[in-house]
């Protein structure tokens, strides 16, 4: 099955956010840290290292519309919201550049999860119940 058939609107349009919300991120990282902020604490190196790079990983698979990737990718979200909320609380000067990386975190976590959650059912690629998992095995081994 053709990863673009099938497709249901709404998930077209967590595909959308998540793409979106994906190079946004990605621009805005690079924006805050190269172009608006004057702190100067960390080599460019180590600002791409750690705020950049990570989210090139799942560029590819964001841009194909791959389920896998949209729900690993949930995962490094969760770092930019960490990054953001610490920042919030510890730095009131940044709170505006870490309000917008946190929004754009969570915009992309939510189409990321939802994405990958209904495009794997819509392509039978979702994970089976825990409880039927245990019925399937103990027809098999108890015979």
């Amino acid at each position: 099955m053709s990863a673009k058939q099938n497709m249901s609107p709404f998930v077209k349009k967590m595909r959308w956010l998540a793409l979106i919300s994906h190079v946004a991120l990605i621009v805005w990282m690079a924006v805050w840290y190269f172009g608006l902020s004057n702190i100067r604490d960390y080599s460019t190196t180590f600002i791409f290292l750690v705020y950049i790079l990570p989210l090139l990983f799942p560029l590819k698979g964001i841009v194909q519309g791959k389920p896998y990737t949209h729900a690993w990718t949930s995962f490094i979200v969760l770092l930019y919201f960490l990054h953001a909320i610490t920042v919030i609380y510890a730095e009131p000067s940044q709170i505006l550049y870490a309000s917008i990386e946190l929004a754009l975190a969570v915009s992309l976590f939510t189409g990321c999860s939802v994405y990958a959650r209904l495009r794997g059912q819509e392509l039978g690629i979702g994970l089976k119940k825990l409880s039927v998992v245990m019925a399937e095995e103990k027809k098999r081994f108890e015979g």
